[in-house]
């Protein structure tokens, strides 16, 4: 498994990723990523200044990827981890860990002392996955992400060194 940044020409295949999970959870309803025209788009979105997006890849096809967002409406200090989904061939490996630590990283460098994300209880391999890297639940959502079907809400304190 390779992570890499985001290419223009990678946002069908991390599309079709994307969209493949949800219906894989059941997770593809109204409110989603599932039907945000963004989803097709994300190199694009991603240029966004202090956003940053990572794929997989295995054996030369997107398996998977995540990003950090300065989503509008958020505290600030705080970024939002979007879009982490990983293929089947992609799971149970550490992956997705990795690209969440990436994500933190990155986060830390550009400013910011906290991750917020959104996930959906369907979503049953992602949310305990966010409970051991740290993430603590919220009562209510942040922000403007749009995402009304997305029913959990989480945070993470980035620790910065002193």
């Amino acid at each position: 498994m390779k992570i890499r940044p985001l290419a223009a020409t990678d946002n069908k295949a991390i599309a079709e990723v994307i969209r493949t999970t949800l219906v894989e959870f059941g997770a593809n309803h109204p409110g989603t990523v599932y039907f945000d025209p963004t989803t097709d788009h994300l190199f694009e979105l991603f240029q966004e200044p202090q956003s940053m997006y990572w794929v997989v890849e295995n054996e030369g096809k997107i398996a998977g990827g995540a990003g950090i967002f300065p989503t509008k409406g958020l505290p600030a200090g705080t970024c939002e981890l979007v879009k982490l989904y990983l293929l089947p061939e992609a799971r149970g490996k550490g992956t997705g860990k990795n690209l969440m630590n990436l994500c933190h990283q990155k986060a830390m460098e550009n400013g910011f002392n906290q991750v917020y994300l959104e996930t959906m209880p369907e979503l049953t391999i992602a949310v305990p996955l966010y409970e051991k890297m740290g993430y603590q639940y919220l009562d209510d959502p942040l922000g403007e992400s749009g995402h009304f079907g997305c029913a959990i809400q989480m945070m993470k304190k980035l620790m910065t060194e002193t």
